[in-house]
């Protein structure tokens, strides 16, 4: 996965590669490249939302410690 890749543009990736699954303008020859794509970039996002909802709750945590 490219370094400079971020949630957006992998979650636009991966809209634009459904969209053209579901319109079928994917020719059989490059199916299976479009769906190892697809993975990888769900893989990413699944990450980054995991990573993003560990951060984001333990910088409430700390601002709960905090106002007690």
């Amino acid at each position: 996965m490219e370094k400079s890749l971020n949630y957006e543009q992998a979650f636009k990736e991966l809209a634009d590669i459904a969209r053209e699954i579901e319109q079928e303008s994917i020719s059989i020859d490059v199916l299976a490249q479009k769906v190892k794509r697809a993975s990888e970039l769900i893989t990413f996002c699944q990450v980054k939302l995991r990573s993003t909802e560990t951060e984001v709750n333990k910088i409430i945590s700390q601002m709960e410690k905090g106002n007690l």
